[in-house]
């Protein structure tokens, strides 16, 4: 199809790290030659495809050179002081020969200026370590195996939280765009994150990830109007690093299309990625596993109960139909999240799951009634109408996708009965596949602090009379 479409167009065309000679075999039979003056532009780290791309015009070969020593040092010292002038006399010859031992890779500068970064150190025995820790500086530096040492160095120095936190982003494929909120929700269904002295986890687990954020070990890529990462990804060097300390600690497995379940039967993991194909993989009672996200493309998917102590449940699949059976069996569980191409049918009864904290459905006929009385509900989006008696979710701070228009005023009234609520988002008659275009909407963020009873004025009163306001007067929604 794509070779027909192009028959007759000028086309640029860039394909972004082709890594096997075998796979550019398969795509150059896309291309036309039809004389329009069309440009294919590849990115590769492999000199062989380089060769392979470009046999007949070996000029056409463009060889990326490493930052200078200036440049790496600009990037050094402003990543640590701010300038170049601001680094410490003690610390200015030993910087330079980390800087020489980077060997000009803008990522092995970042990692190891984060590092140095996050300790607020300026011992000069502390940054001789570091040095003396990547070795002998060789042509070999400027080779993926080089690179990797420095990346480890700075894995090493992550504290175990942190390790932990980190080693998870394995659970998402390569180059998949991470929701921050997502990710950190995972982390704390999957007890990573500590509430020691009676800290509150939504904070703590943020604090994680800004903590992975400075040290560049996590990728931001959208941000809010105030400045916080709402969406990350993963570079892929550090992906590769993290599924090797992944093999090595039997944290997590993948499972694709060329892997088989029977394989898992001599190491069960703990996590499990599962990356289908279009084909029905194998089938096997995995009792061990924790945490279980589908990614890809499939008809079917294995039905939930034949994991028996699941605690996170991420389906991010095309147009697949996803069995749910035995999720109400699934009584460990606190994290569910079903993309809007999927096809499934939940259950007509869920209030089993009593550990539940986090429940995001997209195309969703019905919600079970008894979800009013999870206790434990943090947060909780669905486009869908929800039972009556939401008042009863009074632990709730988090509400995605409330629709006035599917909702009678004393259903509505149950808002003002939220008095944990912290975030609040609001539409009126809009569907949530029309949402990327209209903007028949409001949120309304509430501080941190939970709503006491005790207040002269409780915030849910102000927004019980709010809501009957718009009720009353359609008109005066706010754009």
């Amino acid at each position: 199809m794509l070779r027909e479409h192009l028959q007759t167009k000028r086309f640029l065309i860039i394909i972004d790290d082709l890594w096997g000679t075998a796979a550019w075999d398969i795509i150059k039979c896309v291309f036309v030659k039809n004389d329009l003056a069309s440009r294919v532009v590849l990115t590769t780290r492999n000199k062989e495809v380089a060769m392979r791309c470009c046999s007949h015009h070996h000029d056409c070969i463009l060889q990326m050179k490493p930052l200078n020593n200036e440049d790496s040092a600009r990037l050094f010292f402003s990543r640590i002081f701010g300038s170049k002038e601001a680094c410490p006399p003690q610390l200015r010859d030993v910087s330079v020969e980390i800087i020489k031992k980077c060997g000009g890779l803008p990522l092995a500068v970042i990692s190891i200026s984060s590092m140095l970064a996050s300790k607020g150190c300026d011992q000069k025995e502390w940054w001789e370590y570091v040095q003396n820790s990547l070795g002998p500086r060789s042509n070999y530096m400027l080779e993926v195996e080089g690179m990797m040492q420095i990346l480890n160095l700075s894995y090493i120095d992550l504290p175990p939280y942190l390790k932990t936190c980190f080693l998870y982003l394995g659970m998402h494929p390569e180059d998949y765009q991470m929701e921050r909120s997502n990710l950190e929700r995972q982390w704390m269904a999957e007890g990573f994150i500590g509430t020691e002295n009676g800290q509150d986890a939504e904070k703590v687990a943020r604090n994680y990830f800004n903590e992975l954020v400075n040290r560049s070990f996590i990728q931001p890529i959208e941000f809010d109007k105030q400045g916080s990462v709402t969406k990350c990804k993963e570079h892929d060097m550090l992906l590769d690093l993290i599924l090797m300390k992944a093999a090595q600690e039997n944290f997590l497995t993948i499972v694709d299309g060329s892997h088989a379940f029977t394989e898992l039967k001599c190491n069960v993991p703990r996590r499990l990625s599962i990356r289908l194909d279009g084909a029905s993989n194998g089938r096997e009672i995995l009792s061990q596993v924790r945490s279980v996200m589908f990614f890809g493309s499939s008809q079917n998917t294995p039905p939930l109960s034949e994991f028996k102590f699941l605690r996170v449940v991420h389906i991010d699949l095309d147009y697949a139909t996803v069995d749910l059976t035995g999720l109400c069996r699934l009584y460990q569980l606190r994290y569910l999240c079903i993309s809007d191409s999927c096809s499934y049918q939940l259950p007509t009864k869920i209030g089993a799951l009593q550990h539940l904290q986090t429940l995001e459905l997209f195309s969703c006929d019905r919600v079970p009634s008894d979800i009013i009385h999870l206790p434990r509900l943090m947060f909780l989006k669905a486009w869908t109408r929800l039972p009556d008696g939401i008042g009863n979710m009074r632990s709730l701070p988090h509400l995605f996708g409330f629709d006035f228009a599917l909702y009678k005023l004393d259903n509505i009234r149950g808002l003002g009965e939220l008095t944990n609520l912290k975030f609040l988002f609001l539409t009126c008659g809009v569907r949530k596949d029309d949402w990327e275009r209209r903007t028949h909407g409001c949120s309304m963020l509430f501080s941190g602090k939970p709503v006491s009873p005790r207040e002269p004025v409780c915030r849910s009163h102000r927004l019980h009379r709010w809501l009957h306001a718009i009720v009353s007067s359609p008109s005066s929604l706010p754009p």
